[in-house]
């Protein structure tokens, strides 16, 4: 760390997530600004200088000379996290390990890997990892009408309601695999801000071909399918749990291969709605959708 502290620092920012104390310093405004648009979702600025991680940033400047190769560097306390000729690539790289790490030390709240939208005022899960199109099927959700809420994290409390972690969603090019950030606007839709209960979760993955036709999970075995997709499993297994039953014992767990979202989206959609039937809401406008 004391060589690390002599490479020379321009700028920094402490802030506060979830009960989790960050630092991100940088060789320069700059590259301090261009950070603060990787922080987490819902940070808020904080005058401590005692942090529980320490991220250090160099982007090199538009004044280095052409003929020499400069390094984009990022270090997570003592460990280089990423050495790249691209600053994107070195941002996403800080942008994850960040959320990352507030997702397992975070100290009233469970992240489970998943996207989440809302629909007539309850929350659907979908969990998953990165490439099982969880984020392309968050984003067909948003633009059928659906209120956007995450595309990599579930954030839950111990009642199990289901927080907004609405960071910009992140599209993989299926060719590249390059990630690129858009806001939820750009797809028309809008993020929520209030906490709500899980009405549904769906666990899914992308098959091509393949016609949804899910499996209704026990509670214990919907329990057991979102811990294999919780953060802090292995670190606070007790809370872990505790939070994981509250969600599967008020909410539908549903599993199964998809092939296009629509087929799933329609069916999800159908089902919130009959199960809000006695509420005096309005049912989305659209096409006729057979019952499941």
């Amino acid at each position: 760390m004391e060589k690390i502290d002599r490479l020379g620092w321009a700028a920094g920012i402490s802030f506060a997530s979830y009960g989790v104390r960050v630092g991100v310093r940088a060789n320069s405004p700059l590259a301090l600004r261009l950070a603060r648009d990787y922080l987490p979702p819902g940070w808020k600025a904080s005058s401590s200088r005692l942090v529980d991680r320490l991220y250090s940033l160099i982007l090199p400047t538009n004044g280095a000379s052409r003929a020499m190769r400069r390094f984009n560097l990022l270090y997570g306390d003592i460990a280089r996290l990423a050495r790249t000729t691209d600053s994107e690539e070195a941002l996403e790289v800080l942008a994850s390990d960040l959320q990352r790490y507030v997702a397992e030390m975070a100290i009233d709240r469970v992240f489970v890997h998943a996207g989440v939208v809302a629909w007539r005022d309850t929350a659907i899960l979908l969990p998953g990892r990165s490439n099982t199109g969880k984020t392309t099927l968050v984003a067909e959700f948003v633009k059928a009408g659906a209120t956007y809420y995450s595309d990599e994290f579930a954030v839950l409390d111990k009642r199990g309601r289901v927080h907004p972690f609405a960071g910009a969603l992140q599209i993989r090019d299926s060719k590249t695999g390059k990630q690129t950030r858009h806001s939820v606007e750009q797809f028309g839709g809008h993020a929520g801000t209030k906490p709500l209960p899980v009405s549904l979760v769906v666990l899914t993955k992308y098959r091509a071909g393949t016609r949804w036709r899910p499996t209704r999970l026990s509670s214990g075995q919907g329990v057991l399918e979102i811990l294999a997709q919780t953060v802090s499993a292995r670190r606070q297994p007790r809370r872990a749990l505790i939070t994981l039953e509250k969600v599967a014992t008020h909410a539908a767990v549903l599993k199964g291969a998809r092939g296009e979202a629509t087929d799933v989206i329609d069916w999800v959609f159908t089902y919130v709605d009959d199960a809000c039937s006695s509420n005096s809401k309005p049912r989305r406008p659209g096409r006729r959708r057979s019952k499941p």
